[in-house]
């Protein structure tokens, strides 16, 4: 065999409406002890989300980075969106810094890494303080810059975090790669603990080394 290709087409309707940064929420202490007994075992319950998972281990480090978004009594959702910003503005972007396979610990201390990474280390101090949160997979719509046509092809499957906010908000989406609270132009294709459990494609090919991997993504609004 020579290629193997695989062509997914889908038509989505989102109608997801993020609150506001300033929104008042629980303070995050109550909604962690919450998520901690909580009795649910459903897909959508919080204490399935609250403790280490194959690529997300619980590191001192990295929960103390955390816990500088959440002094006593701050709300759940400042809290998150504050952690989300940091991670924006202290971690650099960089697709050759890491691989699948690279280490929390590794991409925690050298500050680079991709959307799957920033969200692995926000999911990491949220949990490490106690609160749930899962990783999402899905696609990003992008806008061109003024004046251009959209490229087709520059959307890619990106990676953020969903967190558990308490019964009254449930899960919220939080995009560190970009700073965003998620909304209608994150497409969900699924949610696990972590990247393992949502690899979108998961096999084994045997061959020569010289395969070449290549992935493109569109997304086209439909008036």
């Amino acid at each position: 065999h020579k290629v193997l290709r695989i062509d997914s087409r889908s038509r989505v309707e989102v109608t997801r409406q993020p609150p506001a940064r300033g929104d008042g929420s629980q303070p995050w202490e109550p909604v962690r002890d919450a998520a901690l007994t909580s009795r649910s075992l459903g897909a959508s319950s919080p204490v399935g989300y609250v403790f280490s998972s194959p690529l997300v281990p619980i590191l001192p480090a990295v929960t103390r980075y955390a816990a500088h978004s959440f002094p006593p009594g701050r709300g759940v959702l400042a809290g998150a969106a504050e952690l989300m910003r940091r991670i924006r503005t202290e971690f650099r972007y960089d697709p050759k810094a890491t691989v699948i396979s690279t280490p929390l610990a590794e991409v925690f201390e050298k500050r680079h890494g991709v959307c799957q990474d920033f969200a692995h280390v926000m999911i990491a101090g949220l949990r490490g303080l106690g609160l749930p949160a899962a990783y999402v997979s899905g696609y990003l719509r992008t806008y061109p810059p003024e004046g251009q046509e959209r490229l087709q092809g520059a959307d890619a499957t990106h990676a953020w975090v969903s967190v558990w906010c308490g019964n009254e908000l449930g899960w919220i989406g939080f995009d560190p790669t970009n700073d965003l609270l998620v909304g209608t132009d994150h497409i969900v294709l699924a949610v696990g603990r972590d990247f393992s459990d949502v690899s979108p494609v998961d096999g084994v090919i045997v061959g020569s080394r010289r395969q070449k991997l290549s992935v493109a993504v569109d997304v086209i609004p439909i008036e």
